[in-house]
């Protein structure tokens, strides 16, 4: 595709697609400008850079979660949906989290969700410190979980770049990091108990550590104690 017929549009979506498949060290600007039609030169003339790029594209990737209404639906369950709209961003494009340890992803749509993080707590009428801190948790713990599952997402995408079979070498990689586990008692009774399949499911995983995050403000709220700082 010739560079007067490309614009940045095309070329981050693009992008997205092959970081979806293959994960930041997958994408290259020569390989970009193939899937395109065009040469590497287009795709740097449009973008300037691959780091540029990869901040373009997770910008535009945060855009896919949803601002639910705490007026409308209350501050819990709006701190609830934004969280698993959240996560099930995250989960879609799994190179996001690994890539923002590297790189600067900051725009529009991503101000717009943090701003808006902070209006469902500023309804739930936490304020200064506060709402600093109900905001910080739980994006912690979102991008915590997330973090998890990238790892693994990072761990698939390595093994299919290199040609191996990506179900046994993430086995291989399981066994090996439950033989580690399994000298510790305590995290053996939890495998042979078959909690590790269950917490792993993210419908669990992340309302379960929602409503603790939840209750846990809101008897901040009921205590009196939402609006100022405690020792």
């Amino acid at each position: 595709m010739p560079r007067e017929t490309l614009n940045r549009d095309q070329i981050v979506r693009a992008a997205i697609e092959l970081l979806d498949a293959e994960g930041v060290d997958g994408l290259s600007m020569r390989r970009l400008g193939r899937h395109l039609g065009s040469a590497a030169t287009a795709m740097y003339w449009h973008v300037g850079s691959k780091d540029k790029l990869i901040a373009l594209a997770g910008d535009h990737v945060w855009g896919e979660v949803g601002l639910p209404d705490p007026d409308a639906i209350g501050w819990r369950d709006a701190a609830a949906a934004f969280a698993q709209e959240w996560y099930a961003m995250l989960t879609r494009h799994q190179w996001l989290m690994p890539a923002s340890s590297a790189h600067i992803i900051y725009g529009t749509e991503t101000a717009r969700r943090q701003d808006h993080c902070y209006r469902i707590f500023e309804t739930a009428g936490f304020a200064d410190e506060e709402l600093d801190a109900a905001v910080a948790t739980l994006l912690t713990f979102v991008t915590g979980t997330a973090l998890e599952d990238a790892a693994a997402a990072t761990t698939r995408a390595r093994i299919r770049r290199e040609g191996g079979d990506e179900e046994e070498g993430v086995k291989e990689v399981l066994e090996w990091a439950n033989g580690i586990a399994r000298e510790f008692p305590r995290l053996r009774a939890r495998i042979d108990a078959g909690a590790q399949a269950r917490i792993t499911q993210a419908s669990t995983k992340i309302a379960f550590g929602v409503g603790i995050i939840l209750d846990g403000l809101q008897a901040r709220l009921d205590a009196g104690t939402g609006g100022a700082p405690q020792p």
